[in-house]
């Protein structure tokens, strides 16, 4: 997939668990908020990629992976999103929030409101981890 294309996504994907957010269908938004985060982090690893460059065999085989703290690695944010959370408490508590989600989540059928509504801030409220990304995507 092009960088693009994964903004796209991740986009659309939070477009989606508002919807079923406010239709009451919880485990669903968890998820699709959750996926938009690795959607989003995935856009920052194509953008190391220069157009007719051939990739990075580690990078590419790296970057095949669902889990969030792996792609920050691997997206090169690391450092800067270690000390951007480190001089923002609201950031740090999102990603502590946002960090433990993982593609289970679609097959998890008992998410509270609570909890999908709090991962969904987590994602894209103020000080959340999807604007923080977008900055750098």
């Amino acid at each position: 997939m092009k960088r693009t294309e994964f903004q796209v996504v991740a986009r659309m994907r939070v477009r989606e668990a508002k919807a079923l957010l406010d239709a009451g269908h919880y485990p669903g938004a968890y998820y699709l908020v959750g996926y938009s985060i690795e959607c989003a982090l995935k856009a920052c690893v194509a953008r190391q990629v220069r157009r007719c460059d051939f990739p990075d065999k580690k990078l590419a085989n790296e970057a095949h992976t669902h889990n969030l703290e792996n792609l920050i690695r691997v997206a090169a944010l690391g450092r800067a999103f270690e000390a951007d959370r480190q001089a923002n408490a609201a950031l740090e508590v999102n990603w502590a929030i946002v960090k433990d989600w993982t593609t289970a989540a679609r097959y998890e059928v008992g998410v509270s409101e609570a909890q999908a509504r709090d991962l969904y801030s987590a994602c894209v409220g103020r000080n959340g981890v999807l604007p923080w990304v977008k900055k750098r995507w």
